[in-house]
């Protein structure tokens, strides 16, 4: 039996490897599927780094790997166009691990299970990879097709984006020579991107002595809120998700004021720039309060269900009691100063830009929380194209957590990409855009950090726009690409190439 499930298995692999390898362009989807097959989570991109490398090396170009990890191929100009601008394509090699709560997956040593659901490639309840590994595929086939016609390029991957963007941060002033970047890691096609938000991680901690004694009569429960979709914190956070974070907390402030409840843990979330999509609570009661509570749970899913109608679908708020009751609460004035100080703080989208209506200027992401064992920890990463006005954000939520004591630093700041709307590379996509496609293309500043705006301190020179095909959820285990769009992106990637 042991060997027959074998078999299945493997030929199931095979058929969704077959599937996604027979997709066009053929080696974009090549190179794409072997990323796939390569763990890559943020710090733990070496594997990845060794193949794109080898991938340059096998096709007999210069390839570099500076002392941090990125990877710079480059390859000569089509005979006759050699005296054009240096182009690179940029993208980055690490990827965002998130799954869902019930499937074992790990993704330090595991595979991702790409497979084609109708007009879009998705995972098996994991994320995808497609941020950036499509953008990574499509200059490594750029490289490997002799048939493009082109000025001299670059491809420039960079390790560890999502958290901290430490290969871009680390880049030495003349390891690229671009005189035009192409950053292919936005995630909407037909839409050209010439600016995007900086950010801040913020670090919130606090110590307390954990020597309050549970209640000897008290039982313990467990309260779980899930269901929520979650996202990346840049590009979905105008879409009014829940989260999970200040949703639980939410619900313990009236817990604590309406029962005689106290709290010996708290968890929820775990990516800064993830819209936490889980949290839950460990807590003690009176036997007799704890039909009550359960019943105090049951309103606030239906309260969340209603609210969040048309938003969440599957918002689930469950209790459950537990044997092993713990053997210390957290006290009350820790406790209740950690509920007003969450319940103050700003969250989601805060303000919008006026010249580019519907683009987010400045928002805050509720990321994770810890509290029990006598610590809390709590993260947070705001966004903002302003930089006052992410000072001010920042500045909100260091207020509302020094009113309770807490020591709270500020980390990884990295600025924005300022937009110039009139250079070179954009009046050439916007034409080429336009031969394809018969209209203007939509311009536009992303909220979402790219990598842009850092590297554009070490090549101040260099032209930048950022495009690629449409990635929906990234961030979260519901990400998908769109089949259709990598195509379409190629067109635009390649006959822009030509043009430049």
């Amino acid at each position: 039996m042991g060997a027959a499930r074998t078999k299945l298995k493997t030929k199931k692999t095979k058929t969704m490897a077959n599937e996604i390898l027979n997709l066009k362009p053929q080696h974009v989807w090549k190179y794409f599927y072997d990323l796939t097959q390569i763990p890559r989570p943020t710090g733990h991109t070496a594997e990845a780094v060794k193949y794109v490398a080898q991938v340059g090396k096998d096709l007999g170009l210069e390839t570099q790997i500076d002392e941090v990890g990125n990877v710079l191929i480059r390859k000569p100009a089509t005979k006759g166009y050699e005296g054009r601008p240096i182009v690179a394509m940029q993208g980055h090699l690490d990827m965002v691990p998130q799954k869902n709560n019930h499937i074992q997956h790990d993704f330090e040593k595991d595979p991702i299970k790409a497979h084609v659901d109708g007009e879009w490639v998705k995972a098996e309840e994991t994320t995808l990879g497609a941020d950036n590994g499509i953008g990574v595929a499509m200059a490594l086939a750029v490289l490997a097709d002799d048939t493009l016609e082109h000025g001299p390029l670059e491809a420039l991957f960079t390790i560890d984006e999502e958290v901290g963007m430490v290969g871009a941060f680390a880049l030495k002033e003349g390891f690229s020579k671009a005189d035009i970047m192409l950053n292919l890691d936005s995630e909407v096609v037909d839409e050209l991107y010439v600016g995007c938000a900086g950010g801040v991680d913020i670090n919130v901690s606090l110590e307390y002595k954990d020597d309050q004694k549970t209640p000897a009569d008290d039982i313990a429960a467990k309260v779980t809120l899930s269901g929520l979709k979650g996202g990346h914190s840049g590009v979905d956070i105008h879409l009014g998700r829940g989260n999970a974070n200040k949703m639980m907390v939410r619900f313990l402030k009236k817990a604590v004021e309406e029962f005689n409840v106290s709290i010996a843990q708290l968890q929820g979330g775990s990516l800064r720039n993830a819209i936490p999509r889980d949290a839950s609570a460990v807590l003690t009661c009176p036997e007799e309060e704890y039909d009550e509570l359960a019943k105090r749970v049951a309103d606030f899913e239906a309260l969340y269900t209603e609210e969040y109608k048309g938003i969440e679908e599957g918002i689930k708020m469950t209790i459950e009691r537990i044997a092993d009751k713990p053997a210390t609460i957290v006290p009350q004035e820790i406790s209740d100063n950690v509920i007003q100080a969450v319940e103050a703080v700003q969250n989601g989208a805060i303000t919008y830009l006026t010249d580019f209506p519907d683009t987010v200027e400045a928002s805050s992401n509720l990321a994770s929380i810890r509290l029990g064992d006598g610590k809390l920890e709590v993260t947070f990463l705001t966004r903002s194209s302003s930089e006052s006005r992410k000072e001010m954000v920042a500045s909100s939520i260091e207020s509302a957590f020094a009113l309770i004591g807490a020591e709270v630093e500020f980390d990884a700041p990295y600025n924005g990409w300022q937009p110039d709307a009139h250079s070179h590379v954009l009046e050439v996509m916007k034409r080429v855009y336009k031969e394809i496609n018969g209209e203007e293309p939509p311009v536009k500043v992303m909220h979402a950090g790219l990598e842009c705006g850092i590297l554009q301190g070490v090549l101040p020179n260099t032209q930048m726009i950022s495009f690629g095909p449409t990635i929906r959820f990234p961030h979260s285990p519901d990400e998908k690409l769109n089949i259709a769009t990598v195509v379409k992106t190629w067109e635009l990637l390649t006959k822009t190439l030509r043009e430049l």
